[in-house]
């Protein structure tokens, strides 16, 4: 599906978390969560407790990926954004760059034209840490600078053989 693997190390995921957590207060909002077109949740932040979050992240992706099917259908390449409208919550999902979605849980203490605006800024920050994630995954590989990268195929044969 995508051409690089990313590995987001824990300087990346801080800067990540950081930009949800700023999202979340400046927005008013219950959750923030950052998920991969692929369906894995790469941040969540806020104040949902007790939620699947992993059902939420890959319903979120297959969201984004049916609403792309409808966008070709109509001539579109992708809708950017999208808002649902509940009772009590709503969703407002916004794809970031080319492979990462961000969903902004709210309610009543919040609007969408503040969630909007606040989501502008933050899926800004957010492209360009994944842009810089990506460019550092496409130079140094995929383990590079991570535990892994001097772990080698003979390293894990040796490890499991008699």
């Amino acid at each position: 599906m995508f051409d690089t693997q990313l590995v987001l190390l824990d300087e990346d995921y801080r800067r990540i978390a950081a930009v949800c957590d700023r999202l979340g207060r400046d927005a008013n909002s219950k959750g923030i969560y950052v998920v991969d077109k692929s369906g894995q949740l790469v941040c969540e932040s806020g104040e949902l407790q007790n939620l699947d979050s992993t059902s939420l992240a890959s319903l979120t992706a297959g969201c984004i990926a049916a609403t792309g099917g409808l966008a070709k259908i109509v001539g579109e390449e992708e809708f950017p954004s999208h808002f649902h409208q509940g009772a009590r919550d709503n969703l407002h999902i916004t794809l970031v760059g080319d492979r990462m979605i961000l969903m902004v849980i709210f309610d009543e203490r919040s609007s969408l034209g503040l969630v909007r605006l606040r989501v502008k800024k933050a899926g800004a920050e957010l492209a360009k840490i994944f842009e810089e994630v990506k460019k550092k995954s496409e130079q140094d590989g995929p383990y590079a600078g991570s535990p892994f990268a001097e772990i080698t195929d003979d390293d894990i044969d040796n490890l499991f053989s008699d």
